[in-house]
Parts: C-alpha cells; sequence; structure tokens
C-alpha cells in the first residue's frame, strides 16, 4: 500500500521508524530485537537506510597497500521483504545515486516491484568517506531529481531499453528528503526550496524531514514548502539526544543547530544516561506539539535501538 493512501486513510498522527542493515555478517535477529518492541505502536512503515560503498587500504605482503571497495552493510532489498513478511508493515527502501549506475536502480527496482514494494525514498546519498565532494558514476543519476525521474519513467513504463514492447509500468509511491535548516550545500533557504520543489513538481509523492531540534524550524520549513506551492505530505523526522558527544557529533555530521535550553540541559548532565533521560523529554515534548499541530506522521531515526524510541512513543502515542 503506498504511503500517501496510508496517510491519506489516517484519523490520527501515525509512527514511523528508520533502521539500519546490520552490518555484514550479523545476523538479522539483532534487527528484529531492536523492532519488536517498537511493534506495539503499530509503525506505518519502517525505513530501511542505505549506505553506500567505502573503500579501505588493505596491506599487501610487499608492504604496499590496495585500495579495496567494501559494503559494510548489504542487503537493504532483502531486509525490506523479510520486515515486510515478519511485521507485515510497509518497508520503504531508500535509493541513492552514489555508487550505483541507472541500470542498476533500474534492476533494484524491478527487484522490489516483484516483491510487492510499493514505497522508495529517492536520495543522492552522501560522498564516498574521504572524499570531499559527491561524484556520480558515469552511467548513473547525477542527483535526487534525476533519481525521482528514473522512478517515474518506471512508473509509466519507460525503461532504459527503449526498444521494449508493452512494458509493465511500475506503481511506486515516492519521497525525497527535506532540510528544515537547509541541505548544506544549497547557498541559502530559497534555493533549498526551489529544489525540493522541482523534485515534488517532476512526481515526488511525500518528503521526509532531516532530523531537528527545535520546532519552529520544521513549522517554518512547512509554511514556506506551502508558499512555494509545495502541497505533498511533510513528515518531521525526530532522533532522540543520547550522549554529550552528540552536542558536537550532530551538528558537524547533520549540519544542525541545537537549542541552546537543549545544550545547556546536556551541559549539566553528570553522564550520559542522564543525557539519554534529557534527550527523551526533549523528544516527548517534540512530539506532542508536532501531533498537535496535526503532522501526518511522527518519523522516528532510531539506529537499531528501541528503549528510547520506546520510552517516548509510549508518552505520545
Amino acid at each position: 500500500m503506498k504511503l500517501t493512501d496510508i496517510i491519506k486513510d489516517a484519523k490520527e498522527t501515525l509512527f514511523s521508524i528508520e533502521i539500519l542493515p546490520p552490518l555484514k555478517g550479523k545476523d538479522i535477529n539483532n534487527l528484529y530485537n531492536g523492532i519488536d518492541p517498537l511493534m506495539e505502536f503499530k509503525p506505518a512503515f519502517i525505513d530501511v537506510t542505505y549506505h553506500r560503498e567505502e573503500f579501505i587500504l588493505r596491506k599487501r605482503k610487499d608492504g604496499g597497500f590496495d585500495k579495496v571497495y567494501t559494503r559494510k552493510r548489504p542487503g537493504t532489498v532483502a531486509i525490506c521483504a523479510a520486515l515486510m513478511n515478519r511485521y507485515k508493515v510497509q518497508a520503504v527502501p531508500h535509493l541513492i545515486c552514489g555508487g550505483f549506475s541507472k541500470e542498476e536502480t533500474e534492476n533494484a527496482l524491478i527487484d522490489l516491484n516483484f516483491l510487492g514494494i510499493q514505497n522508495v525514498l529517492a536520495l543522492r546519498g552522501d560522498s564516498v568517506k574521504n572524499e570531499a565532494n559527491f561524484v556520480p558514476e558515469p552511467d548513473g543519476n547525477k542527483d535526487s531529481l534525476e533519481l525521482v525521474n528514473q522512478v517515474v519513467n518506471m512508473n509509466h513504463g519507460r525503461y532504459m531499453d527503449e526498444e521494449l514492447e508493452n512494458a509493465t509500468p511500475t506503481n511506486f509511491c515516492i519521497g525525497v528528503s527535506g532540510y528544515p535548516e537547509k541541505h548544506f550545500e544549497a547557498p541559502n533557504m530559497n534555493s533549498d526550496l526551489k529544489w525540493l520543489k522541482q523534485k515534488v513538481d517532476a512526481g515526488a509523492d511525500y518528503i521526509v524531514t532531516q532530523m531537528f531540534f527545535d520546532n519552529k524550524k520544521f513549522f517554518s520549513f512547512v509554511e514556506k514548502c506551502r508558499e512555494m506551492g509545495i502541497n505533498v505530505p511533510i513528515i518531521p523526522g525526530l532522533k532522540p539526544m543520547a550522549s554529550k558527544k552528540q552536542l558536537v557529533a550532530l551538528p558537524k555530521i547533520f549540519h544542525i543547530d541545537l537549542p541552546e535550553d537543549l545544550v545547556s540541559a546536556v551541559e549539566d548532565c553528570k553522564d550520559d544516561k542522564a543525557v539519554k533521560q534529557v534527550g527523551i523529554e526533549w523528544a516527548i515534548q517534540q512530539s506532542k506539539e508536532l501531533k498537535a499541530a496535526g503532522v501526518p506522521v511522527l518519523h522516528y531515526y532510531t539506529m537499531g535501538l528501541s528503549e528510547a524510541t520506546k520510552a517516548i512513543a509510549s508518552k505520545v502515542f
């Protein structure tokens, strides 16, 4: 079932989560252990992230080094199928541009279609670790707009092989990312919103936001989107603070601001156990305010851990 239909049929704010695929060599039961405690809140969908390839230096016997290509968290498509089979819930795989040719992307979409997976989140993805700028594959999508267009083309029965006759259209519901504090590569918020509108105009059906800790920034973002004519559902993404290290790590990695009240509360904590409780309480208040404002879904970045999200959801849903 398409997420837009689930949202349309809902009578109140829905609950959803995002999880990481297991590391290569790890048991999928580790993943289930992080999801099982959250199923009582009946998630409308579970996002499954995709992490692009990395390059590591492997030492040779002669003392030199080889640059080796590796994917540390493979299996996104298979995990989506496993989640749908186990939990009877919609699984949403992340599609990324980096590291994939358009043909590989098309084949992945064909697999997803055969599995009955109707929802995808189309992202450009990050640059390769230790590389400053994103570099697309020579025969791949260069950005998320091109990726959206590829999915839309398949929804209209247009595949890369133009000689295909009577090709069966796919039926994907397409999500894209939004940034309440703008994407770090955008020169300003207005240009970032214009880019987002291009993706929606191309056929994106809904938006999931980057994490934020100040609801005012989300509400302002939604208002600006509506003023620009972006009228698809906008789903806020939330993540509870869990350690003092995140005071530096979250702004550095995700290019977000942390409210002064939250920073002060975390700095006053004696240990990370206290920080986790502060993070839970902050996220509960965020969630209640967003729910009262009528957001369609509250989407939690769990990173495969359920304790904090369960504590939040038990007070909100």
